[in-house]
């Protein structure tokens, strides 16, 4: 007696969905804090709070977080940020960093949803065990009649200005115009700390090998801005040595540029941010912005840093130095000197420069360094994308790509069965 074997019968359609099922899952990818913020240099100093602390690797073990970044004007003029001795409070500035990501996440219209009275959010410092009973939390509230989105804190509120990035269900960036205190932090008790007051020239001076590099900072009148940008987070200056000066044929090069781009050259000697030469070799980010990124617009004159063999490497994409000494390492300022002129690709190309101590085939050409050309950066829209200048490759991208790619073999093969199905005429 011949066995009978039933075969169940799938429809095309059925067999379709399954095959774009199994094709359509997209990892959840671990969140790189640094480098979505990284094209961003007006949050440059709440940036590095996040590397110098332990919060950014806190964020990269999360996913489904929102985070309200402070842009640098107001942490510089935060008495919190500024005044704060660890000494005088029960609480970190990393725990303070930490009262600033929710553990939810939240979109435009997920926060224009919350009711007027409010909701009750938990924050990543609620998870340190440090926060006393529900101190850990903030309450958010949603003004219906102005759109105003609002936190609140027993010491603080800061209201949100815009949305900065979005990756959706993963992490939401929002940019608010206050520092967030949380319950426990006496900011009476908190001790100022003075202003260092350095003079830049002098100490380069006294250095014994950074004689042009001072009177340039001298002609130039630029030494009081950096002197400026001694609060907040500090500054790091990477200055040329005089035998760097020599190396390069100066007068085919600076002397060419008008006073305002042989400013913007010096700027980009500096960092916003305070990098002893431990953070300078540990930086979680590469890609760092300089004082000359702030005056020409997101993803310009940026520096490339990296370690190798020992060193501390800095690329600005037309010439590498490397770090030869510390000058001077004082928080909130350090001063490194560096082999070489650091010359920003938005003012010259490689052929225009010249190096004299390297042998040429035959006589250079003169060459005016090319006119800056960067275009306008666009700001986000409300809805949190991102501009298109220069910025950081969108979180998952790859991931995203790949997942297309399956999406689209597992549609070609269910068209091939349902062509089959047609033509057999099952």
């Amino acid at each position: 007696m011949a066995a009978t074997i039933f075969i169940p019968h799938f429809t095309p359609l059925t067999l379709l969905y399954f095959l774009l099922l199994s094709t359509s899952y997209i990892p959840i990818l671990a969140i790189n804090i640094t480098h979505l913020l990284s094209s961003y240099p007006e949050l440059s100093e709440f940036t590095n709070l996040l590397s110098t602390t332990t919060v950014a690797a806190d964020l990269a073990e999360r996913s489904s977080v929102t985070l309200f970044a402070v842009p640098n004007t107001f942490i510089r003029n935060s008495d919190v940020m500024n005044n704060h001795s660890p000494s005088s409070s029960s609480i970190s500035l990393g725990d303070v960093l930490r009262y600033h990501v929710l553990l939810e996440y939240y979109s435009w219209p997920n926060l224009r949803l919350i009711p007027p009275a409010g909701k009750l959010v938990t924050t990543l410092y609620q998870t340190t065990g440090r926060a006393p009973s529900n101190s850990g939390s903030v309450n958010i509230t949603h003004d219906p009649i102005s759109n105003a989105i609002t936190i609140h804190s027993p010491n603080s509120n800061a209201t949100v200005i815009n949305s900065v990035k979005t990756v959706p269900y993963n992490i939401s960036i929002f940019t608010v115009d206050s520092v967030l205190v949380p319950n426990g932090f006496n900011l009476m008790a908190s001790e100022t700390r003075p202003t260092l007051g350095l003079n830049i020239t002098q100490t380069l001076i006294d250095g014994h090998d950074f004689n042009i590099a001072a009177s340039m900072l001298m002609a130039s009148r630029v030494e009081d801005e950096f002197e400026d940008d001694e609060r907040g987070a500090g500054i790091t200056l990477f200055m040329p040595t005089d035998q760097a000066f020599s190396d390069l044929n100066s007068s085919k090069i600076f002397q060419s540029l008008p006073a305002e781009k042989k400013t913007d050259v010096l700027r980009f000697h500096v960092l916003h941010s305070y990098y002893p030469l431990g953070s300078l070799q540990s930086i979680v980010n590469p890609v760092q912005p300089t004082l000359a990124t702030e005056q020409n617009g997101a993803g310009s004159f940026t520096l490339n840093i990296s370690r190798g063999n020992g060193d501390v490497s800095i690329d600005t994409g037309i010439v590498q130095a490397s770090v030869t000494r510390t000058v001077f390492d004082q928080n909130p300022v350090v001063i490194f000197g560096v082999s070489k002129v650091l010359l920003p690709k938005e003012y010259f190309q490689k052929n225009s420069i010249e190096v004299i101590n390297k042998p040429s085939s035959g006589a250079p050409a003169s060459a005016d360094p090319p006119e800056i050309s960067i275009s306008p950066v666009n700001s986000p829209d409300i809805d949190g994308s991102t501009n298109h200048l220069s910025s950081p490759p969108r979180f998952g991208e790859k991931e995203s790509a790949a997942a297309n790619t399956k999406s689209t073999i597992g549609i070609f093969l269910g068209l091939c069965c349902i062509g089959f199905y047609v033509a057999t005429g099952y």
